[in-house]
């Protein structure tokens, strides 16, 4: 009989766990809080409300590491993951050529309209039962820090210095803002500071977050409790006597940082899809969700989220983790749709760490996982209308052109060589020494596409 134990008491604070990404099964009670409101409807590109582009020498995009972070409504009987949210940010100084910078910067964060997350629902019980579920006490509104450990961030605060970009763990953010609405797409302000002191670039990016998960589909309006007593019958373990429990305390979780399966002989994603797979469950009942619907992105969305054309079904997915797969670190690439495109196969290195033009990182002009630019909420939009007034990657032609004029790479450099006209490129670049196509994010190869689905004329997207 397996015993649930707590694989994250940590030795001292020198413990590290390695939070690489968190939305796999996403815990709730099954529904929405009751005092919360639904998601916020999309809204037209036309009514966005961004600051003024370009503030001068600099240039500062940030995304979500993941696009979308899951966390419990509760954290007092079963529970999944955390309050933790990632970002990450790239300061460009521009020029010709523009370089990566973080030398001489500081980078702040503030979360907007979100200052407090104790006391809003039940989500306080996170920081009430954090001993027991992840062998640390925090004050309250501040979260756990697996990458540094010493460092327990707040809704805002300090990002860190990590050599070509700078980056914020652990905010324990979560989807309802100070006014109590609940809203799974907020943004944080990104603020880039010189030694002085001096505001030299500033913008906004999405910190994605939801509760959002329909275990009351199946297992009634006291899910948790339900899961937790037919997890007992079944596996003859102590669950129901044993709350709050973490479930990785005995499903391995590389999204907490586990390397292995755990005492139980299973991942946490390998138990929870190939479990449910014969249930009738389907994506948005976990991933959130029917409303938050993370996978937004226009370019590689439908109505069901389409996760399965990246992912495959629950049953692909349970089975490629029988088969050897790693969860969370073996992962689709962007290379099976869209093969050769220069810069877009990573090998074995995920989009949300992948670098291309310039060592940018791939999400820096494409934007988070699961919500590549253009998507249907305007938060995600935000950096590319404010430095190129039109929601498509950045740098695309697609910001100006709705169709490629079919010359190719010469055609550009006569129009948009130095001292030519202006073009997206000029977010970064003040002119070109020496135009090569070979240098041009992803070789300049693309493929057609309308102007709404974020590249048209453009860079392969």
């Amino acid at each position: 009989m397996q015993q649930q134990r707590n694989p994250f008491q940590l030795v001292g604070i020198g413990a590290v766990l390695l939070l690489v990404g968190i939305t796999s099964g996403c815990g709730s009670n099954g529904q929405i809080p009751a005092q919360a409101s639904a998601s916020p409807p999309p809204v037209a590109e036309a009514s966005i409300k961004v600051s003024s582009g370009s503030v001068g020498n600099y240039m500062v995009t940030a995304w979500n590491d993941l696009g979308m972070h899951c966390l419990n409504p509760t954290y007092d009987t079963a529970v999944i993951l955390p309050p933790y949210n990632t970002v990450w940010a790239q300061v460009v100084q521009r020029g010709n050529p523009p370089h990566i910078v973080t030398t001489g910067l500081t980078a702040q964060y503030r979360m907007i309209n979100n200052t407090k997350s104790y006391g809003k629902g039940t989500y306080g019980q996170f920081w009430d039962n954090a001993k027991k579920l992840f062998g640390v006490t925090l004050a309250k509104d501040k979260g756990l820090n697996l990458m540094d450990p010493f460092i327990s961030n707040g809704l805002s605060g300090q990002m860190v210095n990590k050599g070509d970009h700078f980056e914020v763990d652990g905010i324990p953010v979560v989807p309802m803002d100070d006014s109590g609405k609940w809203n799974p797409y907020q943004q944080a302000e990104i603020t880039i500071k010189d030694s002085t002191g001096k505001v030299v670039a500033q913008t906004r990016n999405t910190v994605p977050t939801s509760d959002e998960i329909n275990c009351a589909k199946c297992h009634g309006a006291d899910a948790f409790n339900d899961i937790l007593k037919k997890h007992d019958l079944r596996h003859s373990t102590k669950l129901m006597t044993s709350k709050p429990v973490l479930c990785a305390g005995c499903h391995g979780s590389p999204a907490l940082g586990q390397t292995g399966p755990g005492s139980s002989g299973k991942y946490l994603s390998q138990a929870i899809h190939g479990y449910h797979a014969s249930k009738g469950a389907s994506c948005y009942d976990c991933h959130p969700g029917n409303k938050t619907q993370c996978s937004r992105s226009l370019a590689h969305t439908n109505a069901t989220g389409n996760c399965t054309a990246c992912h495959g079904d629950l049953s692909q997915v349970s089975n490629s983790i029988t088969a050897g797969r790693v969860p969370w670190a073996q992962e689709p690439s962007c290379a099976k749709c869209h093969a050769g495109v220069p810069e877009v196969d990573t090998g074995s290195t995920l989009y949300r760490h992948g670098k291309g033009h310039g060592g940018l990182a791939c999400a820096a002009c494409h934007g988070s996982p699961h919500a590549m630019v253009p998507t249907n909420q305007p938060t995600d939009n935000y950096q590319a209308i404010q430095y190129q007034g039109k929601a498509v990657a950045l740098g695309s032609c697609a910001a100006c052109h709705d169709s490629n004029k079919g010359e190719g790479f010469s055609e550009f450099a006569k129009e948009h060589g130095s001292g030519q006209k202006a073009s997206a490129c000029a977010i970064c670049h003040t002119g070109f020494k020496d135009p090569q196509q070979a240098k041009f994010p992803h070789g300049f190869l693309w493929k057609t596409r309308s102007s709404t689905g974020g590249g048209a004329g453009g860079s392969a997207d």
